[in-house]
């Protein structure tokens, strides 16, 4: 199952399926006509509705160079454990959305994720264990503003900023992901990222285990899994998508409120 929450036109927040029926991609709230969000008696044409991220996690964990390629894109070495970072709440952002960047700033890259969304409250998780965690997966863009990461330690600036974690627009359950799903980032339809997760250098159970050794989990928390190599600089008005095979594609623009 794919998982997707949306706002109606009354502003009711529901939750329901994202399927494929034909080659199109269809949401549905309970069974209805394909095409059409339905909730009960009623019914949405999909661009009446708000899809919202598809969970509300209390905090996102970043993972940074879990990728040996995109590591050396930055001429940084692998780190010897899993280097972790967190992005509060107010970075999400949903499918569909237009996030404005930072003012004043050169360069904010694209930096496209498997996100592991948690499904139970959880502390000191053994890696063996892992999976029993795990609600499901979806796709984040790490947006990061490489003029103030590149200056500080903590990348508050750099990684905390308020829309810096696009996410969604689905939570597909475990089995829709295989071992070696591509992960791909297009801007404005060209390809940048292209890469399969078995490339990670830390696997998603020793993350899980190697975070809950130092904070508890909340149902909804995220664990970003780092990004392959290809990342780049946004423009104004540039248009992103992270797709994940088995997932599917999230699919935000951005703007910057000082280029025209």
């Amino acid at each position: 199952m794919r998982r997707v929450r949306f706002r109606d036109t009354a502003g009711n927040v529901r939750g329901g399926r994202w399927t494929t029926v034909d080659g199109e991609e269809v949401v549905t709230a309970a069974a209805g006509p394909y095409g059409r969000i339905a909730f009960g008696d009623e019914s949405f044409d999909p661009d009446e509705v708000d899809v919202l991220t598809p969970c509300e996690p209390t905090k996102i964990v970043c993972i940074g160079r879990n990728y040996a390629d995109h590591a050396a894109e930055h001429d940084a070495e692998v780190p010897d454990r899993p280097l972790l970072f967190l992005k509060p709440p107010n970075t999400l952002a949903s499918h569909g959305s237009t996030v404005t960047l930072p003012a004043g700033k050169d360069r904010v890259d694209f930096e496209a994720e498997l996100g592991v969304v948690i499904g139970e409250q959880c502390r000191h998780v053994d890696a063996d264990d892992a999976e029993d965690v795990i609600a499901g997966y979806t796709c984040l863009n790490d947006l990061s503003n490489r003029d103030d990461q590149n200056r500080e330690t903590n990348w508050v600036r750099g990684k905390a900023f308020d829309g810096a974690a696009p996410l969604g627009p689905v939570i597909a359950t475990p089995e829709h992901l295989p071992d070696d799903a591509t992960i791909e980032s297009r801007v404005n339809g060209e390809t940048k990222q292209s890469a399969t997760i078995d490339r990670m250098v830390f696997s998603i159970p020793t993350l899980i285990e190697e975070t809950t050794a130092y904070m508890t989990l909340e149902p909804g928390d995220v664990i970003a899994t780092g990004t392959p190599e290809g990342v780049g600089p946004l423009d104004q008005g540039d248009t992103v998508e992270i797709e994940i095979e088995g997932v599917g594609t999230l699919r935000h623009s951005v703007t910057f409120p000082d280029r025209r």
